[in-house]
């Protein structure tokens, strides 16, 4: 497996402090999958607000409309509404990679049409999912960069390598964790040298929060997750129900909704919630911003993901002053330091998670060490400060080495 050093991947002040003055009239293209805000949505309006604070203008090409549309213009983007194919989970298999990739090779020549016309000084891919996109911008001689939010572990060698092989195609890669970083060049290890390492930028809430009140009953627990099975939001019910059948009085509260094409799961969900150990206890609270009242109510979150690239939601426990208990999967190692900043138990453990709760709930004081020294940790490392000069940086080297 490829390992890589943080050191020789992420930014320091002496870079930042070499990067150039923008040029006025030049341009940003964004391309984004989806008109959702999840995310890597929410890490792309972060990369908007470095660029527009660094003087460049900022159009943004989605294939549809959605909740994100009024967050980028707020930001001081501009939309266009382009077709094209994205990849999804339904396409991880060598049939399905393969029938997508037809189409989205019938699509670069519009999208080399629409990169001509706007002339912009660079193309900004969000996540590996477009990868027409990517040769797109190759073949007008645009600088690209891809932001790469995936770490794939599970599927078959052959179908990471036909995911991660169009990569190559970019000027840069801009990865999210070091357990993507390793996922990414597992998968095609000729992509090690385009790699930066870019830890995202979380931003907190604009009022100081206050303390949970463990200790207090109900015990109330939230979960910010997409319901689908990767996330585990089943296994979070499944440890709610072992602690009520242990006669403790724990509610949880759900802020997600299914992917397109899952909403199976999320009727598997509300069967299992109206389950006796569970009815009644259970809110689903749909798509939910500004998160932070949902974290307000909750003592505690869980984030039981099987596979996460990094977890946002467990950097906005952290700002929110809120212990997390998490699965130690890919990238919530990188966010929480087991005992200090956080619990972790091996993922889809249900048992070990209704454990570590119930450690929490049963030591008030030591859960509220954890939640402070959490907050003090997430914003010394996923400031979004930090994160908007790192973005601006690594564009802007693209730029000098292409131009």
């Amino acid at each position: 497996m490829t390992a890589i050093d943080a050191s020789e991947t992420t930014l320091d002040a002496h870079e930042l402090a070499d990067t150039s003055a923008t040029d006025a009239g030049q341009t940003v293209l964004i391309a984004n999958p989806s008109g959702d805000v999840y995310g890597s949505d929410l890490q792309m309006l972060e990369s908007i607000s470095a660029f527009v604070g660094r003087g460049y203008r900022v159009i943004v090409a989605l294939p549809a409309d959605g909740k994100l549309v009024p967050r980028l213009l707020a930001r001081g983007a501009e939309v266009r509404f382009v077709p094209f194919p994205v990849l999804r989970r339904a396409n991880a298999s060598l049939g399905g990679v393969a029938s997508l990739a037809m189409e989205g090779l019938r699509s670069v020549r519009f999208l080399r049409r629409v990169i001509e016309e706007i002339a912009p000084t660079a193309v900004y891919v969000n996540t590996v999912t477009l990868p027409w996109w990517i040769l797109a911008a190759r073949l007008t001689r645009t600088p690209v960069v891809c932001h790469v939010h995936e770490a794939e572990t599970t599927d078959g060698r052959l179908v990471r390598f036909a995911l991660n092989s169009p990569l190559i195609l970019a000027d840069t890669l801009i990865v999210i964790s070091r357990a993507a970083v390793e996922a990414t060049t597992t998968a095609a290890p000729g992509l090690a040298r385009k790699v930066r390492l870019v830890f995202n930028g979380v931003a907190g809430p604009d009022v100081d929060p206050t303390p949970a009140p463990i200790g207090s009953e109900p015990h109330r627990l939230a979960i910010v997750a997409r319901l689908s099975p990767r996330k585990g939001p089943d296994i979070a019910l499944d440890a709610v129900g072992i602690l009520r059948r242990a006669g403790r009085d724990v509610r949880i509260e759900i802020a997600g909704t299914p992917f397109e094409g899952y909403e199976w799961f999320e009727q598997q969900l509300r069967d299992r919630a109206d389950q006796p150990d569970l009815r009644g206890a259970v809110t689903f609270s749909g798509y939910v911003s500004p998160i932070w009242p949902a974290l307000e109510r909750a003592h505690l979150v869980v984030a039981p993901s099987l596979r996460e690239p990094f977890g946002n939601a467990v950097v906005e426990a952290q700002l929110a002053l809120r212990p997390v208990v998490a699965s130690a999967a890919l990238g919530h190692l990188e966010s929480i330091e087991d005992g200090a900043t956080g619990l972790l138990v091996p993922a889809g453990d249900a048992e070990a998670m209704a454990a570590a709760v119930a450690e929490l709930l049963d030591d008030p004081d030591r859960s509220a060490r954890i939640a402070d020294r959490a907050r003090r940790s997430a914003q010394e490392h996923f400031s979004p400060e930090r994160y908007r000069s790192e973005i601006i940086q690594v564009v802007e080297s693209v730029r000098r080495v292409r131009v």
